[in-house]
């Protein structure tokens, strides 16, 4: 046999090339998916971090408004308040909010330099449970309404919008998150679709000499498969960057009345360990789907073509 006829089968070349224009775009495209993926993911979490910790916050703590009424000393009522407070089991604290933090409170909207001696301003008692489930709200609030112009406020209203509003954002979350797999997996048919079109020869030639559509679907995955963790892990890795660049900007460059507000919002943009592992878990479902969504395309193919 001649040196040009002669075949060798000791490494024999993949269906799929591993290096080819519609690999490196498809890896591309899939990196950028993770990196979305893995962002909304890591923002829903941070979010509803901070919202959990708001409603704890807020379920350990209350607030009595002592309003100022005439023939009434305001400041024994609230001593009086502070003491009935005090005594109430589960209740760890009560202290009265002094007129200058009052000030600092009323300040963005009613401006600076404000003096409340002049306006018939509610004083207000904050009061901390030592266990929120302990304490004996109902004899508070009765003990309460016995002092003149005192009223208690539980901040259930706004536990129950807190958490509406954290409910809201993580199913939104999902729907996007959803949303860019379901465009990820188009993206994975379209390109095994262009993939195997390419190597229709090769696939007919297999076909031709006994092979299996479940080998040839074989090759296929595992190259997508190889495709998606590296995109994926592009993808994962850009997204932990940008959370540590997007937290060190918050404390270093953006302004401090911006900086605290979006800390409220985000906290710290400090993903943990809970963070890290679900930005793996990210790239490893969008690796498995893209080559679970391979196989299954080039199956279909197969079978349209046999």
């Amino acid at each position: 046999m001649s040196e040009g006829l002669r075949l060798n089968f000791s490494r024999p070349n993949p269906i799929v090339p591993a290096q080819s224009v519609a690999g490196r775009t498809l890896m591309l495209l899939i990196g950028i998916m993770t990196f979305l993926s893995c962002v909304t993911f890591g923002g829903v979490l941070l979010v509803q971090k901070s919202a959990l910790g708001w409603s704890a916050e807020v379920g350990r703590e209350l607030t009595i408004q002592v309003r100022p009424l005439d023939g009434e000393v305001i400041e024994s009522n609230l001593r009086l308040a502070v003491s009935l407070s005090e005594a109430v089991p589960g209740v760890a604290s009560a202290r009265v909010v002094s007129i200058e933090e009052s000030e600092e409170l009323l300040a963005p909207w009613l401006g600076e330099g404000l003096d409340l001696s002049d306006l018939a301003v509610p004083r207000l008692v904050i009061v901390q449970l030592a266990d929120p489930n302990a304490a004996d709200i109902s004899r508070l609030e009765s003990e309460i309404a016995a002092i003149p112009g005192a009223t208690l406020e539980t901040h259930a209203a706004w536990r129950v919008q807190l958490n509406t509003m954290a409910g809201t954002i993580v199913v939104s979350g999902i729907l996007v998150l959803a949303l860019i797999l379901v465009a990820t997996a188009l993206a994975i048919v379209f390109a095994t679709r262009g993939t195997m079109s390419t190597n229709r020869e090769i696939v007919d030639v297999l076909h031709f000499i006994g092979a299996s559509n479940k080998f040839i679907a074989g090759e296929f995955q595992g190259r997508f498969l190889l495709l998606g963790l590296k995109g994926g892990l592009v993808g994962g890795l850009a997204a932990i960057v940008f959370f540590i660049v997007a937290g060190t900007a918050m404390s270093t460059v953006v302004p401090e009345q911006s900086s605290a507000q979006l800390g409220v919002l985000f906290g710290q943009f400090a993903l943990g360990i809970s963070g890290i592992l679900g930005i793996i878990g990210v790239v490893l479902v969008i690796a498995g789907l893209t080559a679970i969504t391979s196989r299954l395309t080039v199956r279909r193919f197969l079978s349209q073509i046999s």
